[in-house]
């Protein structure tokens, strides 16, 4: 089977780069002084990035719209406390995951959950939507194939883990941007993606494992 890191791969290759540091500055400065450029470059910059990492975290693309929505309405209104202390992407997907827990715990005391009669195609990100250039229609469907397969197995992880891996594998945050992130020690992150990734690697080999009478692309199981 191939490595679950490798899997994963399909999901980071096409997010939206961010800002480089020289231009983070700018973008800072012109948000400190209310330029409406700055505010218009931000939701450019980061609307993708935080829409896919909220929806991985809840796993609903509905819910993760309104969360993203209250997300950059915070962003806006404490940007003041911003302290350079860390990158504005660190300190934005600090907010992000936390809205994502909040908007989890208020679901659990007060909704139950919903099961649709049809399954819902705009869970798909933007990046199910786009094929990469040149490539064959086999290409383009077994990545599709495998995107479903990590996306249903991240889904399946417990939220703990589900974070870190996120933020590692996909995000590509290093370690210490990831325990500013979720407010952990670094030795507990470090444990919890490598608990998180044999986690994720056990559910890919249970969705790859073969049924009687089926047969799966060799690329999938190689």
């Amino acid at each position: 089977m191939a490595d679950a890191l490798t899997e994963l791969d399909v999901l980071a290759s096409t997010e939206e780069p961010v800002a480089p540091d020289e231009d983070q500055e700018r973008l800072l400065a012109g948000l400190l002084a209310g330029s409406e450029w700055a505010y218009e470059r931000l939701i450019g910059l980061y609307t993708q990035p935080v829409y896919n990492l909220v929806c991985r975290l809840l796993w609903d693309s509905d819910e993760a719209c309104d969360v993203v929505q209250e997300v950059f309405l915070k962003v806006f209104r404490k940007i003041d406390s911003f302290r350079s202390e860390s990158s504005l992407k660190t300190w934005i997907y600090r907010i992000a995951v936390n809205e994502a827990r909040n908007h989890c715990r208020w679901n659990g005391r007060h909704r139950s959950r919903e099961v649709g009669l049809e399954e819902n195609d705009d869970r798909r990100g933007l990046r199910d939507t786009l094929a990469t250039a040149g490539a064959s229609p086999f290409d383009v469907v077994l990545d599709r194939e495998r995107h479903h397969l990590v996306e249903e197995a991240l889904a399946d992880l417990s939220p703990a883990f589900r974070s870190v891996v996120v933020l590692r594998d996909v995000e590509e945050l290093t370690y210490e941007e990831i325990a500013e992130v979720l407010g952990l020690p670094l030795g507990t992150v470090k444990s919890r993606l490598l608990r998180g990734r044999e986690a994720l690697r056990r559910l890919l080999q249970q969705r790859l494992a073969p049924e009687p009478g089926l047969r799966l692309s060799p690329q999938l199981v190689e």
